[in-house]
């Protein structure tokens, strides 16, 4: 396969997860500003060598040529959000909010995501295993899912 055939795939699969999905819907980053950082930090680590910009930006999915500038606004535009989003974790721990047991079911979401991925990298062995562990990442992804979409319905709580 080719270099853009690996990261199409790749962020194809990434981009329609369901988790994915819920967690862009609801964070700073636009689709395509979160499709154009991952092209950046992982087409390097993909391809095995160095990438100019002019390049990068070819493998974005949109059919549409997109031009080397734009690739970097857009990227521009990603990092200035990922970087405000850490400043804002900062601030707030900071300033002690997550002392505060109100943030109990986001750190809880924060450790299922964390099974997710480690169940998704054990899959491995005899084909009752594999289906089993399948099974077993379909219902942590329900969980995830239902407690995400429970947790981005704004109430009238503060964090």
């Amino acid at each position: 396969m080719t270099l853009k055939g690996d990261i199409t795939t790749w962020l194809n699969g990434a981009l329609n997860d369901p988790i994915t999905k819920i967690l862009l819907k609801n964070c700073q980053l636009t689709k395509t500003q979160l499709e154009t950082l991952l092209i950046d930090i992982l087409a390097e680590n993909i391809s095995g060598k160095q990438l100019k910009y002019d390049e990068k930006s070819k493998l974005r999915l949109t059919k549409a040529k997109i031009s080397r500038g734009s690739f970097n606004r857009t990227l521009t535009q990603s990092k200035e959000n990922v970087i405000k989003s850490i400043y804002t974790i900062l601030l707030l721990g900071y300033l002690g909010v997550f002392e505060n047991s109100t943030l109990d079911p986001y750190l809880e979401i924060a450790n299922k995501l964390r099974d997710y991925v480690e169940a998704h990298q054990d899959i491995s062995g005899k084909q009752e295993e594999i289906e089993g562990h399948v099974k077993l990442i379909e219902i942590i992804r329900e969980e995830i899912e239902t407690s995400l979409k429970r947790l981005s319905i704004p109430s009238n709580q503060p964090l």
